[in-house]
């Protein structure tokens, strides 16, 4: 498997496969979506963390395993923020989704925090798609232009 133009997996702008690159004088907007994913994964970080105590207490609680399954994955979800400029890191992500939601078998509170983020997880590739579909047909806001002295120049 060869990566995307000799630069050890990483993706810039839209090497990855079947996406359009942004030309180079359009700011990228796969940098963007990057951005936005690994956000995604840091705030999922962040309440998959919180929600560990309190999953414990709930309840019948978590078992000691069912507990350290979902702290793995809770500490994976951070590492893979770093990793979603690389070509593969989304799969990670999504992998991590669908991991998740298989928790609902450690405690339904974390299943249904799964899916939830899922849901936010389709609407960022519905993004994506839609930014892919724009950059082709020439429609993406910095491909039809500014007006002059837009943006300022300082």
């Amino acid at each position: 498997m060869s990566s995307a133009g000799g630069n050890g997996g990483q993706s810039s702008g839209g090497r990855e496969r079947g996406l359009p690159q942004a030309p180079p004088d359009v700011r990228d907007p796969w940098k963007g979506l990057r951005g936005v994913m690994a956000g995604t994964l840091v705030l999922e970080f962040v309440v998959f963390g919180l929600a560990l105590p309190v999953v414990w207490q709930l309840g019948s609680g978590v078992g000691s395993v069912g507990f350290a399954v979902v702290a793995v994955l809770t500490v994976l979800l951070l590492l893979a923020g770093f990793v979603q400029r690389r070509r593969w890191g989304l799969g990670v992500a999504l992998v991590l989704q669908l991991a998740l939601i298989g928790c609902f078998a450690v405690h339904p509170a974390i299943g249904v925090m799964g899916l939830l983020f899922a849901g936010v997880w389709g609407y960022i590739l519905y993004l994506r798609h839609d930014v892919a579909t724009r950059m082709r047909e020439g429609r993406l806001a910095d491909q039809l232009g500014h007006p002059p002295g837009h943006p300022p120049r300082g």
